[in-house]
């Protein structure tokens, strides 16, 4: 693993649903050495793409991680180049697998966003992105595809700067598109690089700038060198003194310190396909991506004084590491993947869980490369490995050294919005199948089973219906399970709509003591635009004595669970205590917990509930010839279009529609437009549903009840 923090890389590969992101980790793979023959994803031979779902359909279903070596300098003397050592992530594309993507960034240290150059910034992009801001993690962009007919680099850096609302710094400009694209104009160093065709893009020549860019290559590296000195004070005075007095290694350091501090993002563009432009790209990351030691130190909380601990990034502090991911491999068992932040672990040594407060050994370590394993003695701190050898692990626990412990921010994961009833075919396998899910739940955060307390029913929720379908796939597979399942089910939640007041009372008398709570309470909507419950307290007089109080609390929040219309869940609401009574003898906490959730059951159905259902954003790519029928199709499903532009040959409709209406659209979308569509889906949020609609779905739900 690597010794040199400074020469360590962290880096993920991001972006839209078949914009080369697989394919890009290829080339990086062959191109370091670590691979002899380059493998294609559309036949089923990526390195990264293991799972027999991904190679039969062609998509990255599970981040897969690898470790790769790349010789780098930004000097033409090569005598000077050092071994950087890169971790790549490869994430998938498709929204169903978002989390993947999200627990993957949160490790990181930097990402490289890919672009389809003729589709520019598609709405995964934008999701992806997203959540990389959200973690402050520094990116680079990679315009590919640079090949296919309708490439447009303009366009898709406006679209960076326009959708993404970041900052592009170009750092390289094509030369020709389509079928003749076949190098780059290197603005940093001010030279053309052209590719050779025959051996795969190994080798490349630097020639002379051609003589139809030379202007534009003019106009591009002065707005470069602009963007990239304006971020640093001192080298901002030289350049307004001699803008030519600004050297290349000075504009190198200017251009890594702003994309380090997220200020520009700097462009570059390619065909990972047609192998020209990844040796530039790894050396962008190289020399603009940040090392451990480059960001801040991580932060957390010390559980005994509930104080904040920071723990830099070397081997002399602590030891300090976040599980990011749960796997199960056939041959080591389960597996727990790991991002050291601090410290030095030695296999077979005991590390702590600060989540089950128990310590436990680590029996082997690993150094990943895709689904192949390598054991290692040590890892250090900045490097990502897997362990082996945990009883008890789950994705985002803290783990430190018995004597320094530690919690790190926990890791969020959306909500399931879609749900299969499923059971085996065979009554025998009911013990296997229950193995078989608490072991994909293990791995997947946003996988949720749950049974239906009135039928007795599993079910089975995620994100999305291939989301499912790999799932039952996998329970076929590697669990040897035949599945029935029932139809999608759509996770339907409640909410309140208008404040009421109430009073509920408790009081059941047995033979001997008795059970007594009363509570005065108000529950409405809640108004800061959060999730789940504010509770506020504001008994006096110790109307309700105060060691009462949280079970109040927690009846109405585990009440919850349970919504007034239909039992689906209720998202959010607001409940006030503003007093009640006691008995002495007759009262404890069961029963004020019992009385909250009486309480809810009335007065919830007072406060106007509505239903409330998830609402998906699609964005078709459709010709022209289509978009009648596409637009009606979306129009019957009850969507609302949001828009209709024209890009290359392509019409794009986007719209709004309600989950339960698109079960089945892609299938019916290939019908309508002879297979020539193509449609993305990602979650946007919960609506109310139409009054006719809930009234349906209200009686429906009492009748399966």
């Amino acid at each position: 693993m690597a010794r040199d923090l400074a020469r360590l890389r962290n880096v993920g590969i991001m972006a839209h649903i078949d914009a080369g992101k697989t394919t890009t980790t290829e080339r990086i793979l062959y191109y370091t050495g670590k691979t002899h023959k380059i493998g294609e994803t559309h036949e089923g031979a990526a390195t990264t793409d293991w799972m027999v779902q991904e190679q039969e359909r062609g998509i990255t279903i599970t981040s897969a991680a690898v470790t790769t070596y790349w010789k780098y300098t930004n000097k033409d003397d090569k005598s000077l180049e050092d071994l950087y050592t890169i971790n790549i992530i490869d994430t998938p594309g498709h929204v169903d697998f978002t989390v993947e993507v999200e627990r993957s960034l949160r490790v990181l240290d930097g990402a490289v966003a890919l672009f389809d150059a003729v589709s520019g910034v598609e709405p995964q992009s934008e999701t992806v992105w997203r959540q990389a801001s959200n973690h402050n993690v520094p990116r680079l962009c990679f315009i590919n595809k640079m090949d296919r007919a309708g490439a447009d680099f303009d366009n898709a850096v406006s679209e960076i700067r326009s959708k993404l609302g970041a900052t592009p710094l170009v750092l390289q400009i094509p030369i020709g598109d389509g079928e003749d694209f076949k190098g780059v104009v290197d603005l940093i160093k001010n030279r053309a690089i052209i590719w050779h065709e025959e051996d795969q893009g190994k080798n490349f020549d630097i020639v002379d700038i051609p003589n139809d860019l030379k202007d534009k290559v003019v106009q591009e590296r002065q707005k470069m060198v602009e963007t990239a000195v304006t971020q640093d004070e001192q080298l901002f005075e030289k350049f307004c003194e001699d803008p030519d007095s600004i050297t290349e290694d000075e504009l190198m350091l200017a251009i890594r310190k702003a994309t380090i501090s997220n200020s520009v993002t700097p462009v570059l563009c390619g065909s990972a396909f047609k192998n020209k432009g990844v040796q530039s790209l790894l050396d962008a990351i190289c020399a603009f991506l940040p090392a451990p030691i480059d960001l801040p130190p991580i932060k957390g909380i010390d559980p005994a004084t509930e104080e904040e601990v920071i723990r830099h990034s070397n081997n002399e502090e602590p030891f300090t590491a976040l599980a990011f991911k749960i796997a199960t491999d056939p041959f080591v068992g389960r597996l727990a993947f790991l991002r050291i932040y601090s410290g030095r672990l030695e296999g077979g040594s005991y590390i702590y869980n600060n989540r089950t407060n128990k310590k436990e050994r680590i029996s082997r370590l690993l150094q990943m490369y895709a689904n192949k394993q390598n054991p290692i003695d040590l890892v250090e701190a900045g490097d990502i490995c897997a362990v082996v050898g945990f009883k008890d692990i789950k994705t985002g626990d803290t783990l430190t050294d018995e004597d320094h412990h530690l919690v790190l921010e926990t890791m969020n994961f959306p909500e399931p919005v879609i749900g299969y009833s499923i059971e085996p075919k065979k009554q025998a396998d009911s013990d296997k199948l229950s193995a078989a899910l608490t072991k994909l739940v293990e791995e997947d955060p946003t996988l949720v089973v749950e049974t239906n307390q009135e039928t007795g029913q599993t079910i089975l929720r995620g994100m999305g219906e291939l989301h499912l379908d790999i799932i039952i796939d996998r329970l076929r597979r590697e669990f040897n399970l035949e599945i029935n399942q029932g139809k999608p089910q759509v996770a339907y939640k409640e909410t309140i709509t208008s404040t009421v007041e109430h009073r509920e009372v408790y009081k059941k008398q047995t033979g001997g003591r008795g059970k007594f709570a009363d509570i005065i309470f108000e529950i409405g909507p809640r108004t800061d635009g959060n999730l789940g419950l504010e509770f506020i307290n504001q008994v006096t007089g110790g109307d309700v004595p105060k060691e009462y109080i949280p079970a109040v609390e927690d009846g109405f929040r585990s009440s919850m669970s349970n919504g007034p219309l239909a039992h689906f869940p209720v998202e959010s609401m607001r409940v006030v205590l503003k007093g009640g009574s006691y008995h002495e003898v007759d009262s404890d906490s069961l029963s004020f917990k019992t009385v909250a959730s009486m309480g809810f059951r009335v007065a919830a159905k007072k406060a106007n509930p509505i239903l409330l259902e998830p609402i998906m954003s699609v964005e078709v790519a459709t010709p022209e010839d289509y978009t009648g029928p596409v637009t009606g199709d979306l129009n019957r499903r009850r969507g609302i279009i949001k828009g209709d532009d024209i890009k290359g040959s392509n019409r794009i409709i986007k719209a709004d529609v309600p989950l339960s209406e698109l079960f089945g659209y892609v299938t019916d979308l290939r019908t309508i437009s002879s297979g020539r569509a193509s449609a993305s889906i990602t979650f946007k949020e919960y609506r109310e549903v139409p009054r006719q609609i809930a009234t349906t779905i209200i009686e429906s739900s009492k009748t399966d009840n």
